[in-house]
């Protein structure tokens, strides 16, 4: 492979992921092309950090392949995981509108590829072409609200509630009594921390799931063995 086919392989890698990304999706081929022509990829290997909390904005991050736990660090060193992004999902727009950095800390879980938009060359590019702003709206809109129910999701009352409604989420079909094997794709603990909480109470609350005869667990698999009985546990948890 020539250099110049090596380059517009890569660049055609960039626009499939970007086409994928829900912030994209209403975007035509060649406004991805340009999206595309400014935008940086970056690889991190398991444990790295993207960025940390305060850094001046470079740009916003689209996950490519891997995962990236972006999280806070309270004042007395506790990890609060605000989300595990993964691949086709975007994070850290809210930058491109603001001087004071990053919000919070990302760090890749396992190796990770990321595409980096660069803040000021994607801010030029909307002033030049200011209708690709107009048409990027509609996405941004359905991205607010997916990011406004991982919100809701972690006010839930308590564990028992949120791990519950997380499971029921992965059910096909909550009033279906047939068993739905789910696969963790990622570790315990981040699951936990992602629930806003810690290992031994997620540990603790899988354990009573299956004393009740809600779920099983082997290896890495997580079986809900009655959606139907866990999604009417949830809402009595919820007063429903």
């Amino acid at each position: 492979m020539t250099p110049s086919q090596l380059k517009e392989y890569k660049q055609a890698a960039i626009v499939n992921t970007l086409r994928a990304c829900q912030l994209f999706g209403g975007l035509a081929a060649g406004d991805l092309k340009n999206v595309a022509a400014i935008t940086v990829l970056k690889h991190l290997g398991k444990g790295d950090y993207l960025f940390r909390e305060g850094e001046n904005s470079r740009g916003f991050y689209i996950v490519q392949q891997g995962a990236i736990n972006v999280h806070r660090v309270s004042s007395t060193g506790k990890e609060q995981v605000i989300h595990v992004f993964r691949a086709g999902e975007s994070f850290a727009e809210g930058t491109l509108a603001t001087e004071t950095g990053y919000p919070a800390d990302a760090r890749a879980i396992e190796s990770s590829q990321v595409l980096l938009v660069q803040k000021q060359d994607f801010l030029g590019l909307l002033h030049r072409q200011p209708e690709l702003a107009l048409r990027m709206l509609g996405s941004m809109s359905q991205h607010l609200r997916v990011l406004v129910g991982l919100l809701d999701d972690l006010t839930l009352k308590d564990v028992e509630t949120r791990l519950a409604n997380w499971l029921i989420k992965r059910c096909p079909d909550a009033g279906s009594a047939k068993p739905v094997a789910i696969e963790l794709t990622m570790t315990k603990r981040v699951l936990a921390a992602e629930l806003g909480t810690v290992s031994e109470t997620f540990s603790r609350t899988l354990a009573k799931f299956r004393e009740q005869g809600l779920i099983s667990v082997r290896g890495k698999a997580v079986t809900v063995l009655n959606p139907s009985r866990l999604a009417a546990l949830l809402r009595q948890h919820l007063g429903e």
